[in-house]
């Protein structure tokens, strides 16, 4: 009996013991101007910035936010040390990372992965009804990739943030007739 819900070549069948404690805790994107995408992530996609860690002898700055519904936001810890590990511990965390400097360099950019050559594709969240979210992000002036109607998979939308990466928005509840 596999250990895996699907069939693929390469699957571990029998993975170290130690790996069960393993939490996939976070995905981190380069930013190049903080303001504007701390705006975006908390204004537009609904996150909370749960800590911030700075590092001025590396001239770098990393703010981690997540998705916290308001009745779990009482959980969080407000000591610095406690809520810095209650962030590392916890699932689905997207840490932005802004190197000192790069906003005030009106040529830098960032790589968004989708462009040539391609490496990193998106993030996604997922949301209750795609059509409503999308008429929300077109009410406040998102960049869409992709509307949900467009191309050949329907139901799914492709909007960009400040720096241009692609964020898939899906609703789960449609995602079974793929």
């Amino acid at each position: 009996m596999s250990r895996h819900f699907e069939r693929a070549e390469g699957l571990c069948e029998q993975p170290d013991p130690q790996t069960q404690e393993f939490v996939f805790n976070q995905t981190m994107l380069r930013i190049k101007e903080p303001k504007r995408s701390l705006d975006f992530y908390t204004r537009v996609l609904g996150m909370r910035l749960v800590r911030t860690l700075e590092f001025p002898g590396m001239e770098f700055t990393l703010y981690f936010l997540a998705l916290v519904p308001d009745e779990l936001a009482e959980r969080v810890p407000s000591d610095e040390a406690e809520r810095t590990r209650w962030t590392f511990g916890r699932e689905a965390v997207l840490e932005l990372t802004h190197n000192w400097g790069t906003e005030n360099d009106p040529q830098f950019s960032y790589h968004n992965g989708n462009d040539a050559p391609q490496g990193f594709g998106h993030i996604g969240f997922a949301v209750p009804e795609v059509e409503a979210a999308c008429q929300r992000f077109d009410e406040l002036g998102v960049e869409f990739v992709k509307r949900p109607n467009d191309g050949k998979l329907k139901g799914i939308a492709f909007i960009k943030d400040p720096d241009g990466y692609w964020i898939e928005i899906f609703q789960a509840q449609r995602m079974g007739s793929l």
